[in-house]
């Protein structure tokens, strides 16, 4: 009997991170697949030696230069391609692991911010969303430093708007309300889906 695979996602700003930590406090396994990427793309990670033959300049001694990349691909949709073509199987590697270490979990949580960008919703038994008001995310992601408000357009035009995400989604997890709230909706999901699995 395999784990229950909850999906969590979500667009930049909207307080996912924050409901990921709500589901590893409940006792859930949580793979983190941002987290994967800064690791495989760390001094020594997987992926750098492609990423700088892919993109000449975007590394250094400590991996890839994030910003550099970002430079070198965002708004440029041949270029992201090319990335994720490199990218996204080392994660599904690192992924695999992360569910063979984890098979005696009654639930675990993928935490993908493209999960229906990159069609990731098709591997998972359901989805969480975590939502906000648009003014609250924009007042949360301008206020990271080195963001601006160009930059925080290009990314989210390449994701799915937060109105589709919900549409599609099995949970919405609300994050503009206080953090008490927020932890019930956790808690009402994980108790859904623990029913689900036979829990």
């Amino acid at each position: 009997m395999r784990p229950v695979l909850l999906g969590l996602t979500g667009s930049i700003g909207m307080g996912k991170s924050t409901v990921a930590a709500m589901f590893a406090e409940q006792g859930v396994p949580v793979f983190d697949a941002d987290a994967a990427v800064h690791r495989l793309q760390a001094k020594g990670g997987s992926v750098v030696a492609a990423i700088e033959s892919a993109f000449p300049g975007t590394t250094d001694a400590n991996g890839v230069d994030r910003q550099a990349l970002g430079r070198a691909v965002l708004g440029d949709d041949a270029a992201m391609k090319r990335l994720e073509a490199i990218v996204h199987p080392a994660v599904a590697a690192e992924r695999a692991a992360f569910l063979a270490a984890h098979a005696d979990a009654p639930v675990v949580l993928l935490d993908i911010p493209l999960l229906f960008e990159t069609g990731g919703d098709a591997g998972v038994d359901a989805v969480a969303v975590v939502s906000a008001a648009a003014e609250v995310q924009r007042t949360r992601v301008l206020a990271r430093p080195g963001m601006t408000a160009a930059k925080l357009d290009a990314i989210l035009a390449r994701q799915l708007p937060d109105a589709d995400k919900r549409a599609r989604a099995d949970f919405v997890i609300p994050t503009d309300v206080p953090l008490d709230r927020t932890r019930e909706a956790v808690r009402h999901v994980l108790a859904c889906v623990t029913a689900r699995a036979g829990g």
